[in-house]
């Protein structure tokens, strides 16, 4: 048997193939360590993520992951996780520092005994970062990793150890500390020179650059609206000790689910049912504006909404933002010269005000609807509307917090929601779960479930969905009277029945391989719970189906 590989990377821009031994570093065939800016910190073998010093073992095609892609600067991310947990460790081996929510391209930590002061526990991961420590990747028994992480305070990596029982875990270690292995790293801590840790409200705040500017910082915003629904929701989730993948699973080994699953969804009821009291409280507000990014639960959400309001002796009307499509062809184009149906120009605003304003002096008006087949605009006489005095109308779409899609509408008569999937979930104390991958799970299953889309076809269009996010929705959430969070934290446990048998269909021939990989392995970490545990009304039921309201 020959041990020469055929390896195909890029050299000068162009795709070659060379001849290579077996065992060499995937490393050995990347293009540079850095290009404009961008800094070389992870690759690709056939689609698949992979640290810089993986061993090449068979014909491949491998790709440079540069620190200003998505997938660059995830690496980039958890390996600075890992410094901190590493650095905190050598301060104290006694502390126990948790990973929070996402604020402001920065992640919240607290602790749970005496906190290290932020200005030392950064010296301490500078001084790492000076002294360039190699970050090693390996595999050692179940039994070893149960010992390890006893001995390092991890306590909940260690519960998750036994809802997985593998005979061999892959870890990664800085110096005398180790975690679990949730994706590739740097080489070393050399690599993460740009970073900040800031005091933060009750804990410390790790600030990382955004993936387009790697090289730097940018300006920090407080989102403390955000950051105060995550912190009440964080506390509830303690109260009832649910508060990472391990305590869930154990949930769900001890047969508990069904109770969990009640309060949970209890839970959230309570909290549109709060909102609903404001809105009533307020006397004023004839609209109700719904915005929130991509799966984040808002058809469901305002129907719940209206039913609440209902119990109060309102009569709540929905209309779509999306009624008011101008059309295709007035719609702007985005750089690609395609229509961009995500900006507020794409809207007939002044129509839509129009009819408010109709509406709130006794009016009548016809509401547009919209063909989205044919990209058009129309009226139908069915659609005639009037709102009386008990009447609220409710309007959800991603523009609802921006004050540029109602300004001929005073403020005493709206009433702005914020939509978020905001799990207060970890996987475990260093490792968090993303608000935007829980989202993305969503979507898959829906996608399918109603679409018919594959899952590399949600996959594929997930980054211009997050840039469009990033301009009209996220920007506008401190313009919110209300903050409701839309994440339960059993979902993931229903959602891995439905995206993992998606996931696995992604071949690896495809570009989003990668991704698919690293969301079934994510996903890997709950253990299933059966859909008919779900009731009727819940949010999920919006994503797999079966839900008791018609949408």
């Amino acid at each position: 048997m020959t041990n020469t590989i055929k390896i195909t990377y890029l050299r000068d821009g162009k795709e070659v193939t060379a001849d290579a031994e077996k065992g060499t570093q995937v490393f050995s065939f990347m293009p540079g360590s850095s290009i404009n800016g961008a800094q070389l910190v992870a690759a690709k073998i056939n689609n698949e993520l992979t640290s810089l010093n993986t061993p090449l073992e068979f014909d491949c095609k491998v790709e440079p992951v540069y620190n200003n892609t998505r997938e660059g600067m995830a690496v980039y991310r958890r390996s600075l996780c890992l410094l901190l947990a590493a650095a905190a460790h050598k301060i104290d081996p006694k502390s126990r520092i948790t990973v929070g929510n996402s604020i402001s391209y920065g992640y919240y930590y607290t602790f749970d005994s005496k906190p290290i002061d932020a200005e030392k526990l950064k010296k301490e991961m500078q001084e790492m970062i000076n002294k360039d420590i190699k970050i090693k990747s390996e595999y050692i028994s179940w039994e070893q990793a149960v010992n390890l992480f006893e001995k390092l305070n991890l306590v909940e990596t260690r519960k998750q150890l036994f809802h997985t029982c593998k005979s061999t875990v892959h870890i990664n270690t800085i110096d005398n500390f180790s975690d679990l292995y949730f994706g590739p790293l740097v080489l070393s801590t050399g690599s993460l020179q740009v970073f900040d840790l800031i005091k933060y409200q009750d804990g410390l705040l790790l600030r990382f650059p955004k993936t387009k500017a790697p090289s730097l910082l940018p300006k920090f915003k407080d989102e403390s609206k955000l950051f105060s629904i995550y912190k009440q929701y964080k506390d509830w989730g303690k109260r009832v000790n649910v508060t990472t993948a391990a305590s869930l699973n154990d949930m769900i080994a001890n047969r508990k689910i069904n109770d969990f699953i009640d309060i949970a969804e209890t839970h959230q009821e309570k909290c549109i049912a709060d909102i609903a009291s404001q809105i009533v409280k307020s006397k004023k507000v004839r609209v109700v504006l719904i915005a929130g990014p991509s799966s984040s639960g808002k058809t469901t959400s305002a129907k719940k909404l209206g039913l609440e309001l209902q119990a109060m002796g309102f009569v709540p009307k929905v209309i779509s933002l999306d009624c008011y499509y101008a059309g295709k062809d007035k719609t702007p184009l985005d750089e690609n010269g395609q229509p961009d149906f995500e900006c507020l120009e794409a809207l007939n605003i002044d129509l839509l005000n129009q009819n408010l304003v109709d509406l709130f002096a006794g009016k009548e008006v016809n509401i547009p609807s919209y063909d989205f087949h044919t990209g058009t605009s129309y009226f139908d006489e069915k659609n005639k509307m009037t709102l009386k005095e008990n009447e609220i109308l409710i309007m959800e779409g991603i523009h609802g917090l921006n004050p540029k899609l109602t300004p001929k509408i005073p403020d005493e008569l709206k009433f702005k929601i914020y939509l978020s999937a905001l799990t207060q979930l970890n996987l475990d104390d260093h490792n968090r779960v993303s608000t935007s991958d829980n989202r993305l799970i969503r979507r898959i299953v829906r996608d399918n479930n109603f679409r018919g889309k594959p899952a590399e076809g949600t996959i594929e269009m997930w980054p211009s969905v997050q840039k469009g996010e990033e301009l009209h929705i996220f920007p506008f959430h401190d313009n919110a009277d209300a903050i409701l969070n839309t994440a339960l934290d059993y979902e993931l446990s229903v959602l891995r029945v439905y995206a993992a048998p998606l996931l696995r269909r992604v071949m690896p021939t495809m570009p989003q391989y990668s991704e698919a990989q690293r969301l079934l392995n994510f996903l890997e970490n709950f253990a299933t719970i059966a859909p008919t545990a779900v009731p009727p009304r819940s949010i999920i039921r919006e994503f797999i189906g079966g839900s008791a309201f018609k949408y």
